[in-house]
């Protein structure tokens, strides 16, 4: 009898290049064997780029040799730091897309539009082997894709920033292909 390895955990994603979850405990699920972790937190990543919300818990941020914040504007700077990124690996960069959550573990639809951006910018410069659950977040972004601005701003999320007096933040983190954003990785390699 030949010994034979044990299924991966489906939950994992791990034929896929391209995966996606939500919250740190998704960010557990998928991250194995990821060159990347895509940390998209719509309201937090588009607050301020010193504020501490920006950040994945720190038990993510060693999940995988490189992590970078995500909201709607930046989608297609994240994607170009990530093909270059690939490039410099001379290999395929195995991506976790986590889409933040809300701290109460309730849906967060301002940060499912933002990840669902970045597979959406991935695909379009060729990273396309994307699981089911990111082909779901990233048709929920290009279906939505005339009304995402409007969404992100409604939602919960932005609801409760606007509410908090971060408005202005708010909005300028909904506007869409941001020309002048960049991608902010937290874990350089």
């Amino acid at each position: 009898m030949s010994e034979t390895s044990p299924a991966a955990d489906p939950a994992a994603q791990s034929t896929y290049q391209v995966r996606f979850d939500q919250g740190a405990h998704g960010a557990r699920r998928i991250a194995t064997g990821a060159d990347v972790l895509v940390w998209a937190d719509q309201v937090g990543a588009g607050t301020s780029d010193a504020d501490a919300a920006t950040a994945p818990p720190a038990d993510v941020l060693g999940l995988a040799p490189a992590v970078v914040l995500a909201r709607l504007g930046d989608a297609p700077a994240v994607a170009a730091w990530i093909l270059a990124e690939q490039e410099r690996l001379g290999r395929r960069a195995f991506l976790a897309i986590v889409a933040a959550g809300r701290t109460d573990g309730g849906f967060a639809a301002d940060d499912v539009l933002a990840a669902g951006a970045v597979i959406d910018a991935l695909a379009e410069l060729g990273i396309d082997d994307t699981s089911p659950e990111a082909a779901v977040a990233c048709a929920s972004f290009t279906g939505l894709r005339r009304a995402v601005a409007h969404l992100a701003t409604a939602s919960v999320g932005g609801r409760e920033a606007i509410a908090a007096g971060a408005e202005p933040a708010v909005l300028r983190a909904a506007a869409i292909r941001d020309g002048e954003a960049v991608a902010r990785v937290l874990t350089p390699r």
